[in-house]
């Protein structure tokens, strides 16, 4: 799969994801990312990217021209490469669907390249929007200083559920919120540790009823700690 990334701050994204297990995923081929400095697209001699928004207000919003320019660079790099795959235009946008693990998984499956604006200052030119993005992602109800690191989050999350880029699927299928619910509590070496013991059922060997506690154990952290993702489906989870 190939992530690019349009962005003011190319060094940060490729320091984030050029490291651990999606840097080597990109060392071994199993996905793809490159950086697109919007800077660099710019038709202003100091390649200035941003202006005052129509209307008044506080801060600079970034101009339509050099993203799409950004953009085409973008396509005909694609072209250039053999590309002809599913794309889909994500803008890292706090007024955008936020972000689940469902949708990581869907993105995954359902498209070859994710394309990802990455926004700043007050944000950018809504025409721009309007004219080549297909979605607008947040990763939470707050806001920050730019869209690098939702970008970077974005890209860990739906390159992990990539084929290949973990050791086995069974590494994102069993983790909190794939299935819904929160992850069950997990344990390492050494047995006793400050006082405290592994659980009997997890060295039991019976893995019927280490399946059915770690379950339990489950929706109870889920009911705990995110009682939301239970509204009106407690039942259903505790049938399964």
């Amino acid at each position: 799969m190939r992530f690019d990334i349009m962005t003011l701050f190319p060094e940060l994204v490729s320091t984030v994801l050029g490291e651990s297990i999606i840097g080597r995923a990109c060392t071994a081929g199993v996905i793809e990312i490159n950086t697109y400095n919007i800077r660099d697209y710019s038709d202003d001699p100091r390649h200035r990217v941003d202006d005052t928004p129509y209307g008044g207000g506080k801060g600079m919003l970034m101009a339509a021209p050099p993203i799409y320019n950004c953009y085409s660079a973008v396509l005909k790099e694609q072209e250039k490469a053999g590309f002809n795959g599913r794309r889909h235009v994500v803008y890292l946008s706090p007024t955008g669907k936020v972000l689940t693990q469902q949708r990581a998984m869907e993105l995954s499956r359902d498209f070859d390249c994710l394309i990802l604006l990455c926004g700043h200052y007050e944000g950018v030119d809504r025409r721009i929007v309007d004219e080549i993005v297909d979605e607008e992602i947040s990763i939470g109800d707050y806001v920050l200083t730019g869209g690098e690191i939702p970008a970077c989050i974005l890209t860990d999350c739906v390159a992990r559920c990539v084929p290949g880029v973990l050791s086995a699927d069974e590494c994102y299928e069993n983790e909190s919120l794939s299935d819904g619910l929160l992850e069950y509590p997990q344990y390492t070496r050494p047995y006793t540790y400050h006082g405290m013991t592994v659980p009997e059922v997890l060295i039991s060997g019976h893995h019927a009823n280490i399946d059915r506690w770690r379950r339990e154990q489950a929706i109870e952290l889920t009911r705990r700690n995110r009682p939301d993702l239970l509204a009106g489906k407690e039942d259903s989870f505790e049938k399964k």
